[in-house]
C-alpha cells in the first residue's frame, strides 16, 4: 500500500492528508500554523493525520509540500531585509519600474557594467565599487543580483555572486538563473523578491524536512511549483520565488481531482487571501506575463491566477464617511480576536472589558500587537528594537503600544519584518458570534464586534446596535467583495473584450442591476455562466450565498478544506528549460548558454547544440527532483525577416519540458 503525505502550510491553517494510491482519501487533519516555529504546526499536522489514519509512518511513500507563506509574504509586505546589486542600469529604473517601492528602504547599488543585446560586454565591472558596498552591508539577509541583459551573457551577475559569497558568505538570488527571457527591470524585480524570500522557504522546508525525521517518515519530500508542478526541496530552497502561488496552484489540481470538473472558476478562500482561476478543459492556464501577487509582476511561470488580499483572517476596517458607514475587509491579515484570547484569554479580557466600558470610543479599541519570539534583530532600527522589547513575551492593546505617530511607524516596520504581529476584527470573529464557527473564543470575538459597532456614522448613528447585527455586516461585506474578486476574475479571462478593466466591469452599475435581476423599463439580467468550485476550510459558511449572489452553481466538494494539500501529491515533477540564438552578423549563429555565449557558422548545428543542452539540463534536473519515466519535449520558434527575396535569420527561442511522475519509496 503506497501511502502519499500532502501538507500545505497557510497563514492560519497548516493541513495534512493521507492519500492511498492517488485514488482514495486515508484521512485528513489540521493544525493552526505557528509562525515563530513552523514545525510544531507541522508536526501537530501530521501527527493528527497519521493517527487518525491508523498507518505506519514507514508505509508513506512520499511527502509533498505546498504553501501561502510566500504569496501572503509578497500581499502583505513581509520577508527578510536584502540588498540589490543593479548593474549596467540607471538610477532612475529604480522608480520607473517599481523596484525603490519593492526595495522598502533596504540598500540598492546602481553599478557599472553590463553587457548589450549580443552578449558583448557593454562596460568593465567595478568590482572595487562592490566590495565597498559590501562591506558596509554584510548584515542583509540575502542578495538579489541583476545585470542588464545577464540573459545574453550571465558573466557580469557570476562575477558579482562570486564576490558576494567570498566576502559576506549570504545567499545570493541571480536574475539569470530565474529567466531566460528579456526585460532587465522585470528579472531584477524577480531576483529581488526571491531574496527576500529565501530564509522564509529554507525555514519552512527544513521545519518540514525535521518533522519528518523526527516522526520516522523517510519519503523524499516534493515541493509544489507555482504552475502546479512537483520540484524537489533542493531546487525549492534555491529559487523560493517559484514557489509564489504554490498553495493556490495546488488547489487547482486538487479541485480538479475532488470534483472531476472541466470548466469552472475555482476559488479559494484562506487565512489570509482568497486566490481565484479558471479551469478550462480540465486544466488552468498559464499566466504569459508571469505570476502576479499584490503589486508585483515577476518572470515565474505560474498559473494564471487572480490573488485578492481578502480572507478569514482580513482585517475588518471602519468606514466613517457617508450617512451610513460601512465596513471594508483587507488586504492586511491580523490575527483573530477570538484566537489570540485563547493565548492570553486575561490580558484581551481584560482590555476588552476596560474599552467596553469607556464612554469615548477609540480607534484602537478591540485590537492588540504581540511580538515574534525568536526574530532576528539585525537590520532593525533602534525605535523597533526599543518597541520589541518593550512588547516582551505578552499581549498588549494597541492604544498602549503606540504612544505617537513614531510609534506606529516603527511598528509597521516590524510587521513588515515579520517581527510583530497585530490581532483585530476579522470575518472569523464574525463566523464565531455567529455560531457557524466553534473553535476560538467566541465571547471574545462578541466584545470586539460590540466595539466596532460602537462607532459613529457621518449621521451620527452607532454602525450597529448588537454584535450579532455587526458580524452580519463583516460576513455580507465578505461576500460582496468575493463577489467582486470572482466576476473581476472573469472578466480578465473571458474572450471578448468589453472596453473597461475587469476591475471596473466587476462594479459597473449595469452589472450590479443585471445581479440583482432589475426589473423597470429596462430588464436586465446577469450572472456567472460556469459553476464556482469553493475551496478553503471556510467555504462552506460564505460561498453559498456568493453563489446566489452570482446566479451560479456553487459546488463544495467533500474535502475541499485540505484540496491545497491533495493538489500537493497528485502533480507531476515537469522542469522547463528555454535557450535563445540569435545572428549579431551574418553567417555567425550565436548560443546564449548560461556560462556565456558561444558562435556557431551554421543555424542548425547552434539549434541542434542549444537544444541538445536544454533537453540535457532539463532531463537532469527532473531527475534530481525525483521523477520517473521522465519524458522529454522540445519547441522551437524561429523568427526571420525578408529582405530582397531571401528570408534571413533573426532570432530562435528553443523550449523544452522534461515531465514524469515522483519517484515513489519503496
Amino acid at each position: 500500500m503506497a501511502l502519499l503525505l500532502g501538507v500545505d502550510t497557510g497563514g492560519t491553517y497548516t493541513d495534512a492528508v493521507l492519500l492511498q494510491d492517488e485514488s482514495t482519501v486515508v484521512a485528513s487533519a489540521k493544525s493552526l500554523t505557528t509562525k515563530h516555529d513552523l514545525s510544531i504546526g507541522i508536526g501537530g499536522a501530521i501527527e493528527a493525520v497519521l493517527a487518525q489514519g491508523g498507518v505506519d509512518p514507514a508505509d508513506v511513500a512520499m511527502a509533498s509540500l505546498s504553501t501561502t507563506l510566500a504569496t501572503n509574504a509578497l500581499v502583505e509586505g513581509q520577508g527578510g531585509r536584502v540588498a540589490l546589486i543593479y548593474i549596467g542600469f540607471k538610477e532612475s529604473d529604480l522608480d520607473r519600474h517599481g523596484l525603490h517601492e519593492a526595495l522598502k528602504g533596504d540598500p540598492a547599488l546602481i553599478l557599472a557594467g553590463g553587457h548589450n543585446h549580443a552578449g558583448a560586454e557593454a562596460e568593465p565591472l567595478d568590482i572595487d565599487e562592490l566590495k565597498s558596498f559590501l562591506n558596509v552591508h554584510k548584515d542583509v539577509s540575502a542578495f538579489a543580483v541583476a545585470s542588464q541583459f545577464a540573459t545574453r551573457n550571465p558573466s557580469h551577475e557570476r562575477a558579482v555572486m562570486a564576490s558576494i559569497s567570498e566576502l559576506t558568505g549570504a545567499p545570493v538570488s541571480a536574475s539569470h538563473q530565474l529567466s531566460g527571457k528579456l526585460n532587465g527591470p522585470k528579472r531584477a524585480m524577480t531576483a529581488l523578491l526571491n531574496a527576500r524570500l529565501i530564509g522564509m522557504i529554507d525555514g519552512l522546508i527544513g521545519s518540514t524536512q525535521s518533522t519528518l525525521e523526527r516522526l520516522n517518515i523517510s519519503a523524499p519530500l516534493m515541493v509544489v511549483r507555482g504552475d502546479g508542478a512537483l520540484i524537489s526541496a533542493a531546487i525549492a530552497r534555491e529559487r523560493p520565488i517559484e514557489t509564489i502561488l504554490s498553495g493556490p496552484a495546488a488547489s487547482i489540481v486538487g479541485a480538479r481531482w475532488l470534483t472531476g470538473a472541466d470548466h469552472a472558476l475555482v476559488s479559494d478562500i484562506g487565512g489570509t487571501t482568497t486566490d481565484i482561476a479558471v479551469l478550462r478543459e480540465g486544466r488552468p492556464a498559464l499566466d504569459p506575463m508571469g505570476a502576479q501577487v499584490g503589486p508585483y509582476r515577476t518572470m515565474v511561470e505560474a498559473v494564471a491566477m487572480r490573488t485578492h488580499g481578502l480572507g478569514g483572517d482580513s482585517e475588518v476596517h471602519f468606514i466613517g464617511t457617508g450617512l451610513r458607514g460601512g465596513v471594508e475587509l483587507g488586504p492586511r491579515r491580523v490575527v483573530p480576536i477570538s484566537l489570540i484570547a485563547m493565548d492570553a484569554p486575561e490580558e484581551v479580557h481584560a482590555a476588552l472589558d476596560s474599552q467596553v466600558r469607556s464612554t469615548v470610543p477609540n480607534e484602537y479599541d478591540g485590537r492588540f500587537v504581540r511580538a515574534v519570539q525568536g526574530v532576528n534583530k539585525e537590520g532593525l532600527a533602534t525605535r523597533e528594537v526599543a518597541l520589541l522589547d518593550r512588547l516582551g513575551s505578552g499581549v498588549m492593546p494597541l492604544a498602549r503600544a503606540l504612544k505617537n505617530r513614531i510609534g506606529a511607524q516603527a511598528l509597521k516596520r516590524l510587521v513588515e519584518r515579520g517581527a510583530a504581529q497585530i490581532a483585530g476584527l476579522t470575518p472569523s470573529d464574525a463566523s464565531h458570534a455567529l455560531g457557524r464557527v466553534n473553535v476560538w473564543d467566541a465571547d471574545a470575538a462578541r466584545k470586539a464586534l460590540l466595539l466596532m459597532g460602537r462607532r459613529r456614522t457621518g449621521a451620527g448613528e452607532k454602525l450597529a446596535p448588537s454584535p450579532e447585527i455587526m458580524a452580519q455586516m463583516v460576513i455580507d461585506r465578505l461576500t460582496q467583495q468575493t463577489s467582486l474578486a470572482v466576476l473581476e476574475t472573469a472578466f480578465a479571462e473571458e474572450q471578448d473584450d468589453f472596453g473597461l478593466p475587469p476591475a471596473d466591469l466587476a462594479r459597473h452599475v449595469l452589472m450590479q442591476r443585471g445581479l440583482a435581476g432589475h426589473r423597470g423599463l429596462l430588464r436586465l439580467d446577469a450572472g456567472l455562466n460556469l459553476p464556482v468550485i469553493g475551496l478553503g476550510a471556510s467555504a462552506a459558511s460564505y460561498y453559498p450565498a456568493v453563489g446566489a449572489q452570482l446566479g451560479c452553481e456553487t459546488i463544495l466538494p467533500e474535502h475541499g478544506g485540505v484540496a491545497n494539500a491533495i493538489g500537493a501529491v497528485v502533480g507531476r515533477v515537469t522542469i522547463r528549460r528555454e535557450g535563445t540564438v540569435t545572428s549579431p552578423s551574418e553567417g555567425c549563429f550565436r548560443v546564449h548558454f548560461e556560462t556565456g555565449p558561444k558562435d556557431f557558422a551554421e543555424c542548425d548545428t547552434a539549434l541542434s547544440a542549444l537544444e541538445e543542452h536544454l533537453k540535457a539540463q532539463a532531463m537532469s534536473d527532473a531527475a534530481q527532483s525525483g521523477a520517473d519515466d521522465i519524458h522529454v519535449s522540445a519547441n522551437r520558434e524561429i523568427k526571420s525577416a525578408q529582405t530582397e527575396a531571401r528570408d534571413v535569420f533573426v532570432e530562435a527561442v528553443i523550449s523544452v519540458e522534461a515531465s514524469g511522475r515522483p519517484r515513489i519509496a519503496v
